[in-house]
């Protein structure tokens, strides 16, 4: 007799706003099976990752540092990808030479006002992440993108300095071969799984 009248109690203690009609609803596209209309949401794909292969804790820790380089470095490579798209799109609405050499140099000057420090304050494991992965969101490489932008000159001056510093901008992203490991993270981030 119980167990019968908690539920019984239960009910009466419920607030009556909660049976009101000035719910919120929610409206789902719908598809019809055998007469009965179902409602259907697409969920996406879903990626599944196989665990990494670690043999020991110095590998474990390796590991743990490097996907924390590449979740440092990723957002500003996304970054670079949009902002670049928005430089060429202002540069091809500029047709004055002069002009896109001034714009060009405020761009510069604005990109270095807003993440100069932190980008000069990165490893050198993490800068080479970045060289990769700014290729990987922009379809070109570092080199290619500051002779694009500011000339072939400038661009030998930075990749002489580059490799005297052991960078090399014209690195390229290879995500089924040497660069796996950082796709596969990259992919793991973009998921949310990590």
């Amino acid at each position: 007799m119980r167990l019968i009248l908690l539920p019984v109690l239960f009910i009466t203690f419920i607030p009556l706003s909660v049976f009101s009609q000035d719910t919120a609803r929610i409206f789902l596209p719908g598809k019809i099976v055998k007469g009965d209309t179902l409602p259907t949401v697409d969920l996406g794909g879903v990626i599944v990752f196989p665990p990494a292969r670690i043999e020991n804790k110095r590998e474990a820790a390796r590991y743990d540092r490097f996907v924390y380089n590449i979740r440092l470095v990723y957002p500003y490579a996304k970054l670079a990808g949009i902002k670049l798209k928005q430089i060429k799109g202002a540069l091809d609405t500029i047709k004055n030479e002069k002009e896109r050499k001034i714009f060009i140099r405020k761009s510069e000057k604005e990109l270095d006002a807003q993440f100069g420090d932190q980008i000069r304050d990165m490893t050198y494991s993490q800068g080479k992440i970045l060289i990769k992965l700014i290729y990987r969101e922009t379809g070109a490489s570092t080199f290619q993108i500051v002779r694009e932008m500011k000339g072939g000159f400038s661009a030998f001056v930075w990749q002489t300095l580059a490799r005297i510093f052991g960078y090399d901008l014209k690195t390229v992203y290879d995500p089924n071969g040497e660069d796996e490991p950082i796709e596969r993270i990259v992919k793991m981030i973009d998921a949310g799984v990590i």
